[in-house]
């Protein structure tokens, strides 16, 4: 499967690091799994951890083989424009899906309409620094604001393409310190990127979403704070299957909006 670029893998953590294919799930692979279809999924970084653990769940209960790539909304969103081969697309922003379903390119209901998905979750930013640091963490970031002398670096994800960078960058502007946040800006190809930078103290802030910074690998590592919903445009994050997916997908994306797996998304933040 077609993968985005090097920074993309290096910071999404895809299989080759934090894959979900079976093995790195820790499960045994059935034979008879041999002869079965692969579900192929995009998914958003910032689903990096829940939908690891979703995915487990839904392996082991129907048998199925899933495998999730993890990258920047936008870019994914371009590479199935291009064809990149997936059956399941999960979006941090709505935008990306709907965009899809304009251009043809989402599965067809039984009306012959084209599926334009669900929101799966709303999505929550958090301002993250390193588990030892110093810094005070406020809602208002008026304690980021009188320690900006201690902090070289402040990590977010690339705005262009990144939903929950543009997210960041709109809580900036509305706080009044984008201008000097943006000097000391190191941007992720997407927020997991943009998160390890602050994990492994390239960066001394940043801003992430609030289901990495929930995740117990992230959140022994760092401190944060949730941010109010007030300073960002809300982040409907949608899903939907794609065109040519085989049956198996609508079994996932069924799935997905379980009670089951709702509280799941509720553990990680999410609103739904």
């Amino acid at each position: 499967m077609p993968h985005q670029n090097r920074a993309a893998r290096t910071g999404s953590g895809l299989r080759r690091r934090h894959g979900l294919g079976l093995l790195a799930l820790g499960l045994t692979m059935p034979t008879a799994w041999a002869s079965q279809p692969v579900l192929r999924v995009a998914a958003a970084s910032d689903l990096k951890f829940v939908l690891a653990q979703l995915l487990e769940t839904f392996q082991k209960e129907t048998g199925l083989r899933v495998e999730a790539s993890f990258g920047s909304s936008g870019n994914f969103a371009r590479q199935i424009r291009q064809g990149l081969p997936v059956h399941l697309f999960m979006s941090a922003d709505e935008g990306w899906v709907l965009q899809l379903v304009e251009a043809g390119l989402t599965r067809r209901l039984p009306d012959g309409l084209a599926d334009r998905g669900v929101v799966y979750g709303l999505g929550r930013i958090a301002l993250i620094v390193p588990a030892a640091s110093t810094l005070q963490l406020d809602p208002e970031l008026k304690g980021l604001q009188a320690g900006w002398s201690r902090v070289g670096k402040f990590a977010i994800a690339n705005p262009e393409h990144a939903p929950y960078g543009r997210a960041a960058q709109q809580a900036l502007e509305k706080l009044d310190v984008w201008s000097m946040a943006k000097t000391r800006l190191v941007l992720g190809e997407n927020i997991a990127q943009a998160t390890q930078f602050v994990t492994t103290g390239a960066a001394q802030a940043g801003i992430t979403a609030l289901a990495l910074a929930l995740a117990p690998e992230v959140a022994r590592q760092v401190r944060h704070i949730v941010l109010p919903e007030s300073l960002h445009q809300p982040m409907r994050q949608r899903m939907v299957v794609l065109k040519d997916a085989p049956p198996a997908a609508e079994r996932l994306y069924a799935y997905l909006q379980t009670p089951s797996a709702q509280a799941v998304f509720r553990r990680y933040g999410f609103m739904v």
